[in-house]
């Protein structure tokens, strides 16, 4: 097999207002016809800037050095502008990890599909809906010809993924440059998403995947490249990477991957030799309840989202709420969240009816039930400082004096410096921005957290930290957590217990280490079918 792609001491420079910032240092890094090849490491490690250099995407602001730059034979690193256009989706085709971005939401995704059909000639404008059809059925879209008048908004996150895929597979390009491409994707759709990868590369198609989700390496890939500060720390074959280990960071990254087998350890410690506990939190009785929902019935239209759902949340307790997009788990949050109003059943809060009363009625209480979102960003007023975002949320009867050394405060609780202050949200790194929102939510020290897939888009470092951080919190302020994620492995980390969800009803529940271990609904079984495995040498 020939080098699809060859770099050589390949160097990324940036000029900033601060400075010169170095994002790739020297690396090499080579793909072989049918190959996979995937790089991982912690946000700022350098891989996405690696792979959009790939495609001539890097930036306007980037400097771009190497002794070799080659893809299918040919250097580029003289391409212009239209000799990229060349080689964008014919050679090299970009899957982003945020479909709902990098698709045009004034187009169908018919229409997306079809412009790359006609941007590089592949088949005759009458032929062009047939292969745009037979390209999102190709990549599992259900009903593809009517899936390709919709728009991508009208499309569920997985839906959209495999519609951006078709859109790059349109070109038949020689590579395929994914860059975490089903980090948003429940753990059903992730595995449909990779056996699709997995089918393009037994058929010759070359995949540099950039993730930071280790068991998703560990299915695909062929070889690993560990970078950390934009340089290569170690490499190699994917089974011995991830069993033998060399490099004191690899170790560290999968020492921070949260399982069943991680329960009750902290897993963001910077050693790797020492096991060091997480603190345990009393267990609850049953006058200790924080939160009790009792059939919870949501409908839009003929269609019943959530159907007489019911649990009970105690002091302290986090339980975990599972299932696939569609399920109704993030209705079930909303309900919760006071949000949205059910058509049916009651949601108490601290003893008192939280359901089918006026907001204001609420606004004594709303203080002390609070939510981590996904995507922080979109709950924070772009305009406000970090200072700000956090003072919103603190007691009125706090002097304006005080305001800021109580932020600071919250700040270093969550693991962050009092030089963040007075930045905007924007100017901080997806890890900063959830901690921030974390501090946010624990200013008012509240009874419950509302947490909807609070660490899905982060790498799995800062993942790490942000789950010990939530440990922290429950054991040393009583904080209950409600806890949706796609991810079963961080559920079961974290979870005492667990609701499983399907079409809208609650399918399976009991302790987390019950459920996951023996389960007895066929539902639950597939989801942990589904899921990954990451076989190193610390575990099985």
């Amino acid at each position: 097999m020939g080098d699809l792609v060859a770099v050589e001491d390949l160097h990324v420079t940036f000029d900033t207002p601060a400075g010169e910032v170095a994002a790739v240092r020297g690396i090499d890094l080579t793909v072989a016809t049918g190959e996979c090849v995937a790089i991982v490491g912690e946000s700022g490690s350098g891989k996405s800037v690696t792979a959009r250099t790939l495609v001539g995407l890097a930036g306007r602001d980037a400097r771009i050095e190497a002794s070799r730059l080659e893809l299918a034979g040919t250097d580029v690193r003289e391409h212009r502008p239209r000799d990229w256009r060349r080689v964008r989706g014919r050679i090299a085709a970009l899957v982003l990890q945020d479909a709902l971005v990098s698709l045009d939401p004034l187009r169908t995704v018919g229409a997306e599909i079809a412009e790359v059909l006609a941007s590089h000639d592949i088949v005759r404008r009458r032929e062009r809906a047939g292969r745009v059809g037979h390209l999102l059925d190709l990549v599992r879209v259900p009903e593809p010809q009517r899936r390709a008048r919709q728009y991508p908004h009208q499309l569920s996150g997985g839906l959209r993924q495999r519609a951006l895929i078709a859109s790059a597979l349109a070109g038949e390009p020689a590579l395929l440059i994914a860059d975490e491409p089903t980090t948003a994707l429940d753990v059903t759709v992730q595995a449909q998403i990779l056996a699709l990868l997995a089918e393009r590369l037994a058929a010759g198609l070359s995949l540099l995947l950039i993730s930071h989700d280790l068991a998703v390496v560990a299915q695909v890939a062929d070889r690993v490249l560990v970078m950390r500060d934009g340089r290569v720390v170690e490499q190699g074959p994917t089974d011995r990477l991830l069993r033998a280990p060399e490099h004191p960071y690899t170790r560290q990254l999968l020492d921070a991957v949260p399982s069943a087998s991680s329960r009750g350890r902290r897993l963001s410690t910077t050693t790797t030799s020492a096991r060091v506990e997480l603190p345990t939190r009393t267990e609850t009785r049953p006058t200790d309840t924080v939160l009790e929902a009792v059939g919870l019935t949501k409908r839009y239209g003929a269609h019943t989202v959530v159907r007489d759902v019911g649990f009970r949340i105690g002091q302290g307790e986090t339980l975990g709420l599972v299932g696939e997009s569609g399920s109704g788990k993030s209705t079930v949050a909303r309900i919760v969240a006071g949000l949205l109003h059910p058509d049916a059943g009651t949601v108490t809060f601290e003893r008192t009816p939280w359901t089918g009363i006026p907001e204001r009625a609420r606004r004594t209480l709303r203080r002390q039930l609070q939510v981590i979102s996904q995507d922080p960003l979109s709950s924070f007023d772009p305009r406000w400082t970090v200072r700000q975002v956090i003072a919103e949320n603190l007691d009125s009867g706090i002097a304006r004096t005080d305001r800021t050394d109580h932020v600071v405060e919250l700040l270093h609780r969550v693991g962050l410096d009092r030089n963040l202050l007075h930045r905007h949200p924007r100017a901080l790194s997806g890890g900063q921005r959830q901690r921030v929102a974390i501090a946010r939510a624990i200013a008012p020290r509240p009874s419950l957290i509302v947490c909807d897939e609070p660490v899905s888009a982060l790498d799995v470092s800062v993942q790490a930290q942000v789950l010990d951080l939530l440990a922290d919190l429950r054991a040393a302020d009583g904080t209950a957590l409600l806890f949706i994620s796609h991810d079963l492995g961080v559920v079961h980390h974290l979870a005492d217990r667990v609701l499983v969800m399907a079409d809208g009803e609650v399918v399976e529940q009991g302790p987390v280490g019950d459920v996951f271990t023996y389960p007895r609904h066929d539902y639950t079984r597939a989801l942990l079918a589904a899921l990954p495995a990451l076989v190193t040498a610390g575990r099985p």
